[in-house]
């Protein structure tokens, strides 16, 4: 036989394998209610496996949210610092932080 004729006669005999395996007289060994998946640990792992994915998916949002609450933060901190500053120079009277101020709160 060439290497062609034996390589395509392997590919035949092992795609027949399943068709074989299923012909046997065998019956199955667990029923549906027997299943590990029904047992306990099978529910248990899908349940771990929605809880961690949960978790991660939470602490992405917990993360962007708190980093974009830094950065507008930030922001405000900086510009009522320099408004703090010019008020203690005297380059501003109260009135004018004040209503400054209200304007940065807002």
């Amino acid at each position: 036989m060439t290497r062609t004729k034996l390589r395509r006669a392997a590919l035949a005999s092992f795609s027949i394998m399943p068709a074989v395996a299923l012909a046997q007289e065998r019956p199955y060994e667990w029923g549906w209610g027997m299943h590990p998946m029904w047992w306990g640990w099978g529910l248990g792992m899908m349940l771990m496996m929605f809880l961690f994915w949960g978790l991660i998916i939470v602490g992405l949002v917990v993360l962007i949210r708190w980093l974009i609450g830094q950065s507008r933060e930030a922001r405000s901190d900086s510009a009522l610092e320099i408004l703090r500053q010019r008020y203690a120079r005297g380059e501003i009277s109260k009135e004018q932080f004040d209503a400054m101020r209200r304007d940065l709160s807002s």
